[in-house]
């Protein structure tokens, strides 16, 4: 019997949706409290700034409206702290990274800008990568002696809880910070395709699913090496090295302090970095946002 309304063949060459989203916010200091200066948003992506108290840093509040990220999806964050201004950026809930179709990858751009004796904590929550998913992103910083500059990555493969695994996928992950022009910090990170195998490594993550990395760089970074060790104690390291400005007097100015942490899930994760964001960023402590 032939039907009066056939269905259409499948047809593999026709486009997917995907999400695609931008935005932008700079800082200024007014009257002493940090203050909108420019905002834009487009696509799925959304800035909300919540109320603080008086003299904290402006806080801002990242959300992608699609719910999270697939092969092909593109999302760009741009912000400026201005001279004397100070800001924290986290994002409304960890962010998913889905399966993606063939080699396509979902790719996250993000840009900060400090000017002097500004303040920027880039301190967003888990990204959560599921199986066979493929995320490509990139930070750049630039920043002025005299600024400081806080940044937070962690990721999550999988979630334990709920019984899932990670076995194939691909995650990149590019940081360039450059201080007065001059490359400070630079770091390339690669797992995949077999991400499971390289989870499992000693090196690596000695078989754990979650990690992160945590970069201050600031004059105080050294005073707070021996805390943040503490912190931090069998579930990953620290270390500190002092940053010359360009032309300066060869005494360091500011300091770059590197910690990585590694843990079985993002519940054991977060018990070493929520007290290490209250150690190492003392005027914003730990977002509102964050489920604690």
């Amino acid at each position: 019997m032939t039907s009066m309304f056939p269905l259409p063949a499948p047809q593999s060459s026709v486009p997917m949706q995907r999400t695609q989203g931008g935005g932008r916010l700079s800082v200024k200091l007014t009257s002493g409290q940090s203050r909108i200066d420019r905002l834009f948003q487009e696509g799925a992506a959304r800035i909300r700034v919540p109320r603080v108290p008086q003299g904290s840093p402006l806080e801002a509040v990242l959300i992608n409206t699609a719910g999270g990220l697939t092969g092909g999806d593109r999302m760009e964050w741009s912000f400026e702290a201005g001279e004397g201004a100070s800001m924290t950026l986290a994002t409304q809930a960890c962010e998913k990274t889905y399966k993606a179709h063939g080699l396509s990858e979902a790719r996250v751009s993000v840009k900060l800008k400090l000017n002097p004796s500004s303040s920027l904590a880039w301190l967003p929550q888990e990204t959560i990568l599921f199986d066979r998913a493929r995320l490509a992103r990139t930070i750049d910083v630039d920043m002025v002696a005299g600024s400081r500059l806080l940044m937070l990555e962690p990721v999550v493969f999988g979630r334990l809880a709920m019984n899932e695994a990670v076995t194939e996928g691909l995650f990149r992950d590019r940081w360039r910070i450059r201080l007065d022009g001059q490359l400070l910090h630079a770091e390339d990170m690669r797992l995949g395709p077999d991400i499971a195998s390289a989870l499992g490594r000693t090196a690596v993550a000695n078989g754990g699913l979650a990690m992160a990395t945590l970069l201050l760089v600031a004059p105080d970074a050294e005073a707070r090496l021996n805390s943040a060790r503490t912190i931090i104690s069998q579930s990953g390291g620290v270390s500190y090295i002092g940053a010359r400005r360009p032309g300066g007097p060869g005494m360091a100015e500011t300091g770059k302090l590197l910690a990585r942490v590694v843990a079985k899930d993002s519940y054991e994760l977060r018990k070493v970095l929520v007290p290490l964001i209250h150690l190492l960023n003392p005027l914003g402590g730990v977002p509102k946002v964050w489920s604690i």
